[in-house]
């Protein structure tokens, strides 16, 4: 058995969670396109913005742009404008394609954002309870001493790039990099996104004010709260294009059924 049923439960209810997450909070951000640091944020403080996008004229033929740290990237069709499913200008953070609701819907999308974010805490409380118990999260998780040596990292690092996978028995358990990378998604990145979206809660951040001093102030905790969903869509990225290529009906029977065929056996 290569996973556990409760694994491939909370590794199917995660990706829904995270997918539904990112699509809603896109959606949530484009209500304010803006990130500051720090504990509030308008438009008129400008020393604490360090993210804004936006559109800039002739309107008939506008261009989308995203701003980071004063820099200025031209983004058309992608951030600040783009085309609506009839073919007309939109000018919003983020195209309907990647927001749920397609349409801009503040209302909608808080009530989804925070359902989902619900099931991941629980999803996720499952997952680390099972990992802690089991052992999984030491055996299978975070790296070994032997793999975090310069030289396996590096031989790990080179055999990805040349997208060269485990193969037989070695295929039945994680390398340093995707140890890292699990350890980082499921060990730092969500708790990070749970803690800060707990911080800009206003009911929360009454009952607990640390969450607000934890991050620095409420639109600091924003800010990372954007990183860190942004390292996880990386992450989601990634993930998605290795399995294609390490091969998409192996790994994804596995999560699914459980077992791994190598050379025959399971």
């Amino acid at each position: 058995m290569r996973h556990h049923w409760l694994v491939r439960l909370t590794h199917w209810l995660n990706a829904i969670a995270i997918i539904v997450l990112l699509t809603t909070g896109l959606n949530i951000f484009g209500a304010h396109p803006r990130l500051y640091w720090g504990d509030a944020g308008s438009v008129d403080q400008r020393e604490r913005l360090w993210l804004e996008t936006g559109a800039s004229p002739p309107w008939r033929n506008p261009t989308g742009w995203i701003e980071i740290a004063g820099t200025r990237f031209h983004t058309t069709g992608l951030i600040g404008v783009s085309k609506t499913p009839a073919g007309t200008t939109n000018f919003v953070a983020f195209p309907h394609w990647a927001t749920l609701p397609a349409m801009r819907d503040l209302a909608t999308a808080r009530t989804w954002h925070f359902f989902f974010a619900w099931v991941i805490i629980l999803n996720g409380l499952a997952w680390l309870l099972y990992g802690l118990f089991s052992g999984r999260i030491a055996r299978e998780i975070l790296p070994t001493r032997a793999q975090l040596r310069p030289a396996h990292l590096w031989h790990d690092i080179t055999e990805h790039l040349k997208l060269r996978f485990p193969k037989g028995e070695a295929a039945r358990s994680y390398e340093v990099l995707q140890r890292l990378a699990y350890a980082g998604v499921t060990l730092l990145l969500i708790p990070t996104v749970i803690l800060t979206g707990m911080a800009m809660s206003p009911g929360l951040n009454a009952a607990f004010p640390f969450l607000d001093w934890m991050w620095g102030g409420r639109q600091s905790a924003r800010s990372v709260h954007f990183i860190a969903m942004s390292g996880i869509a990386g992450f989601l990225l990634l993930h998605l294009a290795l399995v294609v290529l390490a091969g998409p009906i192996r790994g994804i029977s596995a999560m699914i059924t459980g077992r791994m065929t190598i050379g025959g056996a399971k």
